[in-house]
């Protein structure tokens, strides 16, 4: 395997009025180093002319991808193209307006543990998730599926943070990290009580992302610096960016699986995986 590979990882939003989640990682020797993070996709092409993102700005607008820009960018940081782009949308082949078979294979397997897959619809992400796609494939990159028999060429590969957690953190079942499902995790907790909680989920998630990523220097919040659920999205779009790349990480190492099919493929963890589908190739 090539030991400098650089990887762009998108926590991509499923429409342009919501802020993405942008990490660069590279390949130096065994160790692998965290080289840019932004939470919007204007922030990261800002870091690569040297304008320092301001985390507390009071909010980041969402803008439409422009793919070009971004992989410019990410190789104006890392001094070298990307080798490889994980992004956490739905994509495809094929066009498709509707539940997928990558979506009902996920939420087979981890269902159960609370990390089912959500629908795609002709909205959400709709053209969008295809302009991206195309966008990548005009650029050279191909898309990884079940049809892929090993990492090679620049590839982009769709990926979901949920199952990658359990494996991250070793947890049974789906981490309750998302500021917009807080009241859901804990009714009875006063806003302070979840921003709190929320805050704890993100320190677990960024330690042990630390541990693979040299150079991570996002730092979390105080919790009584913070004033709402919502002022907690930026760094969430950011981890879930950085779990998108640490994905990437272990499709080269060849420890994740595919599930869907030739068309279209969700890679996770080999180790969260419990029932295997002889069909399906390990990256």
């Amino acid at each position: 395997m090539n030991r400098n590979q650089t990887i762009l990882a998108i926590d991509a939003a499923w429409t342009v009025s919501q802020p993405s989640g942008v990490a660069l990682v590279q390949q130096r020797g065994d160790a692998w180093r965290c080289i840019a993070l932004a939470p919007s996709y204007r922030s990261f092409i800002g870091e690569a002319a040297a304008t320092a993102t301001d985390w507390s700005t009071t909010r980041f607008p969402g803008s439409e991808p422009d793919i070009s820009r971004l992989l410019e960018a990410a190789e104006r940081l890392a001094g070298r193209s990307v080798d490889l782009v994980t992004l956490d949308m739905p994509v495809a082949r094929t066009p498709f307006t509707t539940r997928r078979e990558a979506d009902r294979a996920v939420s087979r397997e981890f269902s159960t543990r609370w990390c089912a897959a959500h629908s795609p619809t002709p909205i959400r992400p709709g053209p969008l998730g295809a302009r991206i796609s195309d966008a990548l494939s005009a650029a050279g990159y191909e898309l990884a599926t079940s049809a892929t028999r090993s990492p090679g060429g620049r590839q982009f590969l769709e990926v979901y943070p949920h199952p990658a957690l359990l494996s991250l953190l070793r947890r049974p079942r789906r981490v309750p990290y998302k500021a917009s499902r807080a009241r859901n995790y804990w009714p009875g907790e006063s806003a302070s009580g979840r921003i709190r909680n929320l805050l704890i989920e993100f320190a677990a998630i960024h330690g042990a992302l630390a541990e693979v990523f040299d150079g991570l220097t996002l730092e979390l919040p105080e919790p009584d610096t913070v004033k709402s659920l919502s002022a907690l999205k930026r760094y969430e779009d950011a981890l879930d960016a950085l779990v998108c790349a640490w994905v990437g990480v272990e499709y080269l190492a060849g420890r994740t699986m595919p599930l869907g099919n030739d068309d279209a493929a969700i890679w996770c963890p080999t180790d969260v995986v419990r029932v295997r589908d002889p069909g399906q190739r390990t990256g």
